[in-house]
């Protein structure tokens, strides 16, 4: 099994420790899950992501590489700025999620998924052109620091400032104590908070300078799912595979205007144009128990609507939610049932997500409505 940097210490804490992704990976902390994950939206959790990829491109046409690549646009993509985006199959399938970033000079650095690096890897390979030069970091760390106190611990332990850094923008920082480091303000969790690319030899010391302040606890991959799955963000290998569109996962924000000569793209925009018969929604359960992957959703008159993809507790809304394919027909605020052990539980179709994320673009913009009335 492989280890991150920081395995040992995960160890030390106490962590009960899972596979993941071919990873021994901490699940959860000596407080249990519900404890981290409300940690998380109230203070500042520090997680460690380091089993995700992490892929340096850099040369002129890298733009026009990822444009081919994904549906998105990348051309007029600005400095700094970081850009969600998904890796197309012909099919028009998804090979998986990522995010892009321009560091400048053209360099571009993307984070993929764990489960999916070895083929993306060998994807960006295949269709690599010759002016641009790829470089994976396995000699990097990766970590994440979540939650609304997330800038205040973040700018005290690197003694910079975070404030002028807006979401979605990430950049280079060489500290004389950690090295070069690459601090995306961005995360998985819906709150404000940063990940922060270091060299796997001072991640430890970094992780430990983040933990000795008092708001920040170390926060597992259990919690991580859960507080994903509130903010209804899909998951690899859950809610996209490489048979599932963009248009049906319900991301078809991601598609550019501009871009209709990206592999797949005759599926896509086809979709797009004329639409799906299935697509993704949210389920929140209104009769106690928790509907998982794989729990069937009716209508009230039997008939099956569709799966779901993902499923679980939510602490903060006490309730059980998830997300399912169904009949693209379907609409929000409808009433429909889930089987649960034999058991017809009563659900609910809701708009995503589950509760409102507080990201740093989105504080602003709920405080400047609260002000306008």
């Amino acid at each position: 099994m492989l280890k991150t940097p920081l395995h040992k210490l995960h160890q030390d804490l106490g962590a009960k420790m899972g596979e993941f992704a071919g990873y021994g990976m901490p699940l959860f902390y000596g407080e249990g899950v519900i404890a981290e994950h409300k940690w998380v939206r109230e203070s500042a959790g520090l997680f460690d992501v380091s089993h995700m990829g992490q892929v340096s491109f850099v040369g002129k046409s890298v733009p026009q590489f990822f444009q081919k690549l994904t549906p998105s646009w990348f051309e007029n993509l600005p400095e700094s700025k970081a850009k969600y985006t998904v890796l197309m199959n012909e099919q028009g399938g998804i090979i998986d999620d990522f995010i892009v970033s321009n560091m400048g000079e053209e360099h571009f650095f993307a984070v993929i998924n764990a489960g999916c690096k070895d083929k993306d890897i060998a994807w960006f390979e295949k269709h690599l052109p010759e002016d641009i030069d790829m470089h994976e970091h396995k000699d990097r760390a990766l970590l994440a620091l979540q939650g609304p106190k997330s800038e205040t611990v973040l700018s005290s332990v690197l003694n910079l400032d975070f404030s002028a850094l807006g979401f979605m923008q990430a950049n280079e920082y060489e500290h004389p104590e950690f090295g070069l480091l690459t601090i995306s303000r961005l995360g998985y969790t819906g709150e404000d908070g940063f990940e922060i690319s270091v060299l796997n030899q001072y991640a430890p010391t970094l992780w430990n300078a983040l933990l000795e302040k008092e708001v920040v606890k170390p926060i597992g991959l259990a919690a991580r799912d859960g507080l994903r799955l509130e903010m209804g963000y899909p998951l690899y290998g859950h809610e996209l595979d490489e048979t599932t569109s963009p248009i049906e996962a319900d991301l078809s924000w991601v598609i550019s205007k501009n871009n209709t000569d990206f592999i797949g793209a005759d599926r896509v925009l086809k979709e797009k144009e004329v639409g799906v018969t299935r697509k993704r929604f949210g389920i929140k359960l209104l009769d106690r128990g928790v509907a998982r992957e794989g729990t069937e959703v009716f209508c009230h008159e039997g008939k099956k609507l569709g799966v779901m993809t993902s499923g679980g507790h939510s602490p903060i809304l006490n309730a059980s939610v998830g997300m399912a394919y169904l009949d693209e027909a379907c609409q929000s605020d409808t009433g429909v049932y889930v089987r649960v052990r034999n058991r017809n539980l009563s659900a609910r179709i809701v708009d995503l997500p589950f509760i409102e994320a507080r990201t740093k673009s989105n504080v602003k913009k709920q405080a400047k409505e609260k002000s306008n009335g």
